[in-house]
């Protein structure tokens, strides 16, 4: 006799099945997942808190979005309601974020100026989610349409992990989180080891292109030691070999080029003859870049 399914064999559905084609993806579902995104979003661009750290990272940048699209575009009922949906959650988030950033910046309603990118990148979700309800296929189509992304999300994987090395534990959230994505999609979107394996040797080439073709250099400037003239014997070195390089582009009027290899601080020594000026360069992280601070010493120079 045949037995039917009870209610706790069918709460046994995995989460991520649940997550990924579960859910009748109705309009007033779009909309309400788009203004919930919008707002987190938004509170997470505006509060202090969040300032410079893996959240606002993505805030503004397309990983968290890439999650959102995947979500929405395989709990639709086919390619033409995937792509609208996708355009209409796009559509409305996106400028939701920027007017709820309004009051409390100091640039106003000229915040919008910088919607223009991801309005073109809303109009592109119309064709690329169209395409990308064949996900929901668990074949190798869906493996071809997730190739694109998961080069993505590793490029940008290995970018935040660079950070996140150079000065642990910053930008720990944000490289788990596009490698995780990868491993999430790979599992479910992909059915087989062979399939997965085939899946995982993208994030390892992008990898390995990354490494050696991408410099080690996390930033470098070029700048007027203000006030200081050289001999052309003069030397420069920073005390940290490690942190990167410091080299004289001019002498008489002293100009030169830092690069360094990690975030922190360290002192550079340039000497001429007898006399020895000494700076504390400082490489960090501001506002989604790196950037490098010189700054004489008091007094900045010694007699030997």
């Amino acid at each position: 006799m045949e037995q039917t399914k009870t209610p706790a064999a069918a709460q046994k559905t995995p989460f991520w099945d649940k997550l990924f084609g579960g859910i009748n993806m109705t309009w007033p579902k779009v909309l309400i997942f788009a203004l919930a995104t919008a707002i987190v979003t938004a509170i997470v661009l505006i509060v202090p808190v969040f300032k410079y750290t893996s959240f606002q990272e993505m805030g503004v940048h397309l990983e968290a979005w890439i999650l959102f699209a995947v979500i929405i575009m395989s709990n639709c009922k086919s390619p033409l309601d995937s792509a609208v949906k996708t355009f209409v959650f796009f559509l409305v988030s996106q400028p939701l974020i920027y007017l709820f950033q309004v009051p409390f910046s100091d640039m106003g309603v000229q915040l919008f100026q910088y919607y223009y990118r991801w309005f073109i990148l809303t109009l592109l979700t119309f064709p690329m989610a169209f395409v990308g309800w064949y996900i929901k296929k668990k074949n190798w189509l869906s493996l071809l349409i997730f190739a694109p992304i998961i080069g993505l999300l590793a490029y940008s994987g290995f970018n935040y992990g660079k950070i996140m090395v150079a000065d642990f534990p910053y930008h720990t959230v944000a490289t788990l989180f596009c490698f995780g994505q990868i491993l999430l999609y790979l599992w479910v979107f992909c059915k087989g080891i062979v399939m997965r394996l085939v899946g995982l040797a993208i994030p390892i080439a992008v990898g390995i292109v990354f490494f050696f073709t991408m410099p080690r250099t996390l930033t470098s400037v070029s700048m007027p030691l203000s006030g200081v003239h050289l001999s052309e014997a003069a030397t420069i070195r920073l005390e940290d070999e490690s942190f990167g390089t410091a080299k004289l582009l001019d002498f008489e009027d002293a100009y030169v080029s830092v690069s360094a290899d990690k975030l922190g601080s360290t002192t550079m020594l340039v000497k001429d003859g007898d006399k020895e000026y000494r700076y504390t360069v400082t490489a960090y992280h501001q506002d989604f870049y790196d950037r490098i601070d010189i700054v004489p010493l008091s007094p900045n120079v010694s007699d030997q």
